[in-house]
């Protein structure tokens, strides 16, 4: 059914409403305004100048959103790799622009297949498959080229705790779904004015899914809430040594970090609640531990105050097929009370042209870049490290966006989560909160408590509601000893992993196919 305009639709009005909407996430996500409630009717002029428009006007609207609202997410890059990673402006701005151009081919695609699904099936079913297209891309960028989830719509609903309770049945995704459906309405409502009977259709059912799924939020938080209560618990102690990251590789330097660390940890063991585990940053420990002299004092702390510690640190092993070849690991290592090295985790998931060079062995002339950038092995999820009663799964820096990786170590046994991580390589940008928001998700979605301990912050206490119960600054000294609630159960979400995108891009798949047939 073809939307109906008397007056044709100007290129310029639809570069104009794809700015509105841009302006309108960053006002509504979390490191811009955090003005949620906007994300009602944030995309409402995107999916409406893409369905006034042509077939070329579409793909040039979805490819102008997708790039600009990405770049305006992803501003920091530049600095990251800059600043930090050593490389040249020359090479950090085309690399942030060409993300942003591979991240808004997925816009295009939605873009196009609204277009069409707006020609051919009626307001109702568009008011459910257009929601179900923007997730299934979601998806797949999250998948895609090892994936990039960032900031997805659903993420807005972080700071608003009883709205995201039901991401533990469909996860974010189905967070976004809501989001995108109450866009959808308000669009198609502008598109077909005169078609009284599809609006009402449309407006019951969108209705009796919130009615639903805020019913079950209410009833989800108050049943956790009474869980809580009698929940085992641990308690970390939390250290944020504020390390300038400038100096943190530094030889000279590494001695001063490590007694840094130290001393805000006796801090800890000297205050009313004593910690079980200590949580130190990723690479709190700025140098190869293997034989290393400065392991020394931290393993006489720990054994003269009965603790346990989990820190982050880089790792070396020879690879047993290759006598010359030598593997290296971004780790965490659990030291026991004796100040031995009791278990160790590597990060599953690395930062492309971060921690890696991707298509190094089929692009030998980018190999190079591996000097500059660094070439990790990715590690794997097993069996969750132990500290007394607790089991603990490691999300290593931006693996907590990832929410297949939180959801594949509860589902290994893991009872609580810990997130350590660098986040002073994205400066004072809007970065450090966008982290926190997608860590606080993982939260909702395992129901379990997640400690987060950053080099810089934010470092925070985070319940299975998602909620953070205390928070640190950015860039200061800062260390609190936090009691977590160690939960047992397994969620919808754990237990069937990407149930809702995948039936999401089922359904996509399915209506392109129909469309095309009918073509």
């Amino acid at each position: 059914m073809k939307p109906i305009f008397d007056t044709p639709f100007s290129t310029r009005h639809g570069i104009a409403a794809c700015c509105v909407s841009v302006i309108l996430l960053v006002l509504a996500l979390p490191g811009g305004g955090g003005l949620w409630p906007l994300l009602v009717f944030a995309c409402v002029p995107f999916l409406v100048c893409i369905n006034r428009g042509s077939g070329r006007q579409a793909f040039l609207f979805g490819f102008f959103f997708g790039t600009v609202h990405f770049l305006v997410q992803l501003y920091w890059i530049v600095f990251v790799i800059g600043h930090y990673g050593g490389l040249p402006l020359y090479f950090s701005v085309p690399a942030l622009l060409l993300l942003c151009l591979y991240l808004a081919v997925y816009y295009v695609v939605f873009a196009m297949l609204t277009r069409c699904f707006v020609a051919r099936f009626s307001p109702f079913i568009c008011l459910w498959l257009i929601p179900a297209v923007w997730v299934a891309m979601d998806y797949l960028r999250s998948v895609v080229f090892s994936g990039f989830p960032w900031m997805d719509l659903g993420y807005g609903m972080a700071g608003v705790s009883l709205l995201m309770q039901s991401a533990d049945i469909w996860g974010h995704h189905g967070l976004t779904f809501i989001i995108v459906l109450l866009n959808t309405f308000f669009g198609l409502l502008l598109l077909h004015k005169k078609e009284l009977r599809s609006r009402t259709a449309m407006a019951v059912s969108l209705v009796l899914l919130l009615v639903v799924t805020g019913s079950y939020s209410v009833w989800r938080m108050q049943n956790i809430e009474s869980q809580l209560v009698t929940a085992a618990s641990l308690n970390v102690g939390v250290v944020q040594g504020n390390i300038d990251q400038g100096q943190k590789w530094d030889p000279t330097r590494q001695g001063t970090t490590v007694k840094t660390y130290i001393e805000q940890s006796r801090l800890l063991m000297r205050a009313d609640v004593v910690p079980d585990l200590l949580l130190w940053p990723e690479t709190a420990l700025p140098f190869y531990p293997l034989g290393h002299p400065l392991l020394s004092p931290i393993s006489q702390f720990l054994q003269d105050e009965e603790v346990m510690l989990l820190t982050g640190s880089p790792w070396y092993e020879r690879d047993v097929l290759s006598e010359n070849a030598i593997k290296f690991y971004n780790s965490s290592l659990l030291f026991n009370t004796y100040g031995k090295l009791a278990a160790r985790t590597s990060k599953s998931h690395l930062v492309p042209f971060g921690e890696y060079v991707p298509f190094k062995k089929f692009l030998p002339f980018i190999a190079p870049l591996v000097e500059g950038v660094g070439d990790f092995i990715p590690g794997e999820i097993a069996d969750p490290p132990a500290c007394k009663n607790g089991r603990i799964g490691v999300l290593i820096c931006f693996e907590s966006v990832f929410p297949d990786i939180a959801r594949k170590w509860v589902d290994t046994g893991a009872n609580l989560l810990v997130n350590i991580t660098n986040d002073a390589w994205y400066g004072k940008s809007s970065a450090p909160y966008q982290t926190l928001a997608m860590t606080r998700l993982r939260a909702v979605e395992t129901r379990r408590s997640i400690v987060r301990s950053a080099n810089t912050g934010f470092s925070a206490f985070i319940d299975p509601l998602g909620r953070t119960q205390e928070e640190s600054p950015l860039f200061v000294n800062w260390q609190r000893t936090g009691r977590v609630a160690l939960m047992e159960q397994r969620t919808v979400f754990v237990r069937g992993g990407f149930a809702f995108p995948l039936l999401c891009l089922t359904l996509t798949l399915i209506a392109t196919v129909f469309v095309m047939r009918k073509r």
